[in-house]
């Protein structure tokens, strides 16, 4: 699939692919002068491009796994939702769950985008839902 974008940064890079089965594209720092963040502090990196996704999809902003594993640099909101309508510039909202300074580096690569598929949601208001074996029981009931 085709996705138009456009770089609003001088050293904005296109995300790209770094094996043939990656779902997500590694987005790098589009900064002119480090960025610290301190633990527990949260940060807006920003990639320095937007993008104009079609209808009908979203682009996830997660974490790189190498950096939470590694640093305790996380995506602060989980996974960030980019609707189709968004013309904005990417960014990632970082987080430091360490207890060490993270110094965010230009052209560092800071998360990943995943390009997904979804349905819009027409709600069917009812009475009675279907019955199943587990029911209303909630959060560790099934025993895992």
């Amino acid at each position: 699939m085709q996705i138009k974008i456009k770089k609003l940064h001088p050293q904005a890079e296109i995300p790209k692919y770094h094996t043939e089965d990656s779902a997500g594209v590694d987005i790098a720092a589009a900064i002119d002068e480090p960025i610290v963040i301190k633990p527990l502090e949260r940060k807006l990196v920003p990639a320095g491009f937007a993008i104009e996704i079609p209808k009908g999809y979203e682009i996830q902003i997660r974490a790189r796994s190498g950096l939470s594993l590694k640093h305790g640099i996380t995506a602060a909101n989980g996974v960030g939702t980019v609707d189709a309508d968004f013309r904005g510039e990417i960014c990632a909202i970082l987080v430091n769950l360490s207890n060490q300074d993270f110094t965010v580096e230009p052209g560092m690569r800071v998360a990943q985008m995943v390009l997904s598929k979804f349905e819009t949601i027409e709600w069917n208001e009812i009475d009675t839902l279907g019955d199943t074996t587990r029911g209303k029981s909630g959060y560790g009931s099934t025993g895992h």
